[in-house]
């Protein structure tokens, strides 16, 4: 199923700021949020593809990529539903911006509103030529990240078992204060200071992550990279970073395009630009040469009088649009090649032809090129 517009699904203008957008999808959170809509499998969804717009476009730096290049610029996995984030996910990301207590927004109150622990994300630089750019291509690339201790299953206690609910916050990772002023009983709520937040406490570490839950190792990531991506452009895979701590969330793998210098031709946006050379007999007759392109060698006529610096535009034989809207052209400047060096042969045939009305310019092109002159020296 295709993404819709992150723009759409908050129904907020390209141009909103942060308060707009924040407002937008609190909103849409409550109007879907699943307390308010048990059992209701639509509203769920919505539910989570709000929360995936609002991660794009709060975020500056994904809500950058996302108006320049669109779902393609997330990598597949710009927000939660390409990385299969659980509810609960959801609402450690996002709950704060309700300032309910106990759940989230205040409904239902039975979910934990125990700190989840977040890992860093990673970065990447992935090399591509002009051929990969042009078709799309999968890499395969060997990272070294932190990944879950398989000897705790990432809880970092031994066996993965020994740990208990913490007895101060009651496994909620907070505690709530109530204090009598002049203004009457105020009730506050900050981190559990005994867990820090966890909701459970660790009775014996594992000795192989040392109570942390991650360990570092390798790990083999493939990329799905589109077709016509550009120098500079970031992907975001989510969940490839990081492990966290003692479970919680995996950190995203950011991936950093390069291209490299193709021997010939010249990238200018989607554009292909390409410098091709003939001598003046094939400028004056006319030839068929042969022009290089990303899937091969192309044989294009030079027509008879072909002026230097005459632009030739193969259309279609671009990059194609990173979000699809059709390719680039192949653009060839014709340039023509004066030798500096002559034979005694060619000498007296360049002198003939000079002799001659037919290869000096007329009175039309010489008005032409004087006032080429004059705009010049202008």
């Amino acid at each position: 199923m295709e993404k819709r517009d992150y723009y759409e699904v908050l129904g907020v203008a390209k141009n909103a700021d942060a308060a707009e957008i924040k407002k937008a999808y609190r909103k849409l959170a409550l109007k879907y949020h699943p307390d308010k809509n048990p059992g209701d499998k639509e509203a769920e969804e919505k539910f989570k593809e709000a929360a995936e717009a609002y991660d794009v476009l709060s975020n500056e730096e994904k809500r950058r990529r996302y108006d320049q290049f669109g779902h393609a610029g997330m990598g597949g996995a710009g927000g939660f539903g390409g990385g299969g984030m659980s509810m609960d996910d959801i609402f450690s990301h996002f709950g704060d911006i309700f300032g309910g207590f106990g759940g989230f927004g205040g409904f239902g109150g039975g979910r934990s509103a125990r700190r989840v622990n977040r890992g860093t994300n990673l970065r990447v630089k992935v090399k591509l030529n002009l051929q990969e750019i042009a078709t799309g291509v999968e890499k395969k690339i060997k990272v070294k990240k932190y990944v879950a201790c398989q000897h705790c299953n990432g809880t970092g206690a031994k066996d993965g078992h020994s740990y208990s609910t913490c007895s101060t916050c009651k496994g909620t990772g907070q505690v709530t204060r109530v204090q009598n002023t002049i203004l009457g009983a105020m009730q506050t709520t900050s981190t559990c200071p005994t867990c820090e937040g966890e909701g459970k406490i660790i009775n014996e570490k594992c000795v192989h992550c040392g109570g942390e839950g991650v360990v570092l190792s390798e790990e083999v990531i493939t990329i799905n990279i589109p077709a016509g991506v550009a120098e500079g452009m970031q992907l975001s895979l989510s969940g490839k970073g990081n492990a966290a701590r003692r479970g919680g969330i995996s950190g995203d793998l950011i991936v950093l395009i390069e291209e490299e210098e193709h021997p010939e031709l010249v990238r200018d946006g989607n554009d292909l630009l390409y410098n091709v050379f003939i001598g003046f007999p094939e400028a004056v007759l006319g030839e068929a040469v042969e022009i290089p392109t990303i899937e091969g060698k192309v044989k294009v006529k030079i027509e008879p009088g072909t002026q230097p610096g005459k632009i030739l535009r193969l259309r279609g034989k671009g990059l194609p649009d990173v979000n699809g809207y059709g390719k680039g052209d192949l653009l060839v400047k014709v340039n023509i090649w004066v030798p500096k060096n002559l034979s005694k042969e060619d000498r007296k045939l360049i002198e003939k032809m000079n002799e001659s009305n037919g290869f000096r310019p007329g009175a039309t092109e010489k008005r032409g090129i004087f006032s080429k002159m004059k705009d010049f020296f202008d």
